[in-house]
């Protein structure tokens, strides 16, 4: 069984190439705070198309070593204040319990894109998103009072993140929703997931963002071609995890499952899906 991020499809060759051509128009580096799977899928897919990404996590530069080596000459590893002042965007993909420990003056002025979901299981029971006073999304904002967050990445396996790229046009070309309070960061991140390779719904503000929340139809299940089988080992699990191929989501049904979305209890579960 290959490592956990390592993908069994990628984008072909000709994907990537065109990927690398929306560089031309999109000169950025991308800061990353949490470089598991998400955070690790979305450095796979920032290089490919031309950029420069700065990566960080809790345990330190040194534990990435292994990932800037894969990445190449146009990543490297840094503390998560030096990743959020380096990034023109910043990525923040860690456990939502550590939401606090965000560097909030390093992320002053900037773009922040929440890749987080609520998982009361390893996250703890959170009052304020129980309740639904707050969305998770609105929690990470009000510790980033000077920054502009961004919900998007949340709804879609970090497996599926990656194969299903495609450059601008392509048919089969699926999309991501976004939701945040900030027009032009919203604008801003519509342009990175364009460069990365997706097309976007723009689903409202950060109150809205339960709408991709676990639970909901856009959460994950759309972009596999089949449901989980039951009975599965956890290594059988994985196995089908990895091995199931990623099916497009275009716009349109993005639009009408998140048009089908009923709020309910927050939170969901990490052993409802092999991998997430």
């Amino acid at each position: 069984m290959k490592k956990r991020g390592d993908a069994t499809e990628r984008p072909s060759r000709a994907t990537l190439h065109l990927l690398k051509r929306r560089h031309r128009t999109v000169s950025k580096t991308l800061g990353l705070i949490g470089s598991g799977m998400i955070g690790s899928a979305l450095a796979r897919l920032a290089i490919a198309a031309g950029l420069d990404v700065v990566l960080s996590n809790s345990r330190g530069p040194e534990t990435l070593s292994e990932l800037v080596a894969e990445l190449g000459e146009h990543a490297r590893a840094a503390g998560p204040a030096e990743a959020a002042q380096a990034g023109d965007l910043v990525v923040a993909t860690i456990p939502l319990k550590a939401y606090d420990r965000l560097p909030a003056a390093a992320l002053a002025g900037k773009t922040v894109i929440d890749t987080m979901n609520y998982y009361p299981g390893r996250d703890g029971d959170i009052a304020e998103l129980d309740t639904g006073t707050l969305t998770s999304s609105a929690l990470v904002q009000r510790h980033l009072a000077g920054s502009h967050v961004v919900k998007a990445f949340n709804n879609i396996d970090f497996h599926r993140l990656f194969t299903l790229a495609r450059p601008s046009g392509a048919p089969d070309r699926s999309a991501l929703p976004v939701a945040g309070d900030d027009r032009t960061a919203k604008a801003q991140v519509t342009q990175l997931l364009d460069t990365l390779g997706y097309d976007t719904v723009d689903i409202g503000t950060l109150a809205d963002s339960w709408r991709t929340q676990p639970g909901t139809p856009m959460y994950v299940q759309p972009y596999f071609t089949a449901q989980k089988p039951e009975g599965l080992s956890p290594e059988e699990a994985y196995r089908w995890f990895l091995e199931t191929p990623g099916v497009p989501v275009p716009t349109g049904r993005v639009k009408e499952l998140i048009g089908t979305a009923v709020r309910g209890p927050a939170g969901g579960s990490l052993t409802a899906l092999a991998g997430d």
